[in-house]
């Protein structure tokens, strides 16, 4: 297959953690595209809970054993990354109405920076509607179990992340 018929797609966000949201779009992308490239994109203007590599550590342990998604993280435009990875589409999730709206006008701004690139919006799957980075966060906070609601291998590493954060307060 040569480099322009393979069908690439982007899931990107920030992944602050990844929730089984963002895990169940992106398996769902990697079953309609070629390759699927889940990107944390790093906002320079906001301190995230996590760092950008145990961003990464908890993407890839997440979609492991999925052969056709490659995690990264990238600092630059969302549009620039799609024009220099050869990515066709963007694919992102919607909750509601309020998410399609904010999706479909980040759409246009990408779309006037990279003509050929199209976004797809998925609807959310009921069962995921209620989980977002930040209530998993606040669980995390508050000590509740949050691994219902992380990948299986993404709540793995997040334990052992945040072992080590409390292990590291303590000396």
């Amino acid at each position: 297959m040569s480099l322009t018929n393979i069908r690439r797609a982007l899931v990107p966000g920030s992944f602050d953690p990844l929730t089984m949201g963002h895990y169940d779009l992106a398996v769902r992308a990697a079953a309609i595209f070629d390759e699927v490239h889940v990107v944390a994109f790093a906002n320079a203007a906001k301190k995230g809970r996590f760092s950008e590599e145990e961003r990464l550590a908890i993407m890839k342990a997440s979609f492991a054993g999925i052969p056709n998604i490659r995690c990264e993280i990238n600092y630059g435009l969302l549009a620039d990354y799609c024009i220099v990875n050869h990515i066709q589409t963007i694919v992102k999730g919607a909750r509601s109405a309020t998410d399609f709206d904010y999706e479909l006008s980040l759409s246009l701004i990408n779309r006037s920076i990279a003509p050929r690139v199209d976004t797809i919006i998925l609807p959310t799957r009921a069962e995921y509607l209620h989980i977002s980075s930040t209530m998993v966060s606040e669980m995390i906070r508050y000590g509740h179990d949050y691994a219902p609601f992380v990948p299986k291998g993404g709540a793995e590493v997040l334990a052992e992340i945040l072992a080590r954060r409390k292990s590291d307060a303590k000396n």
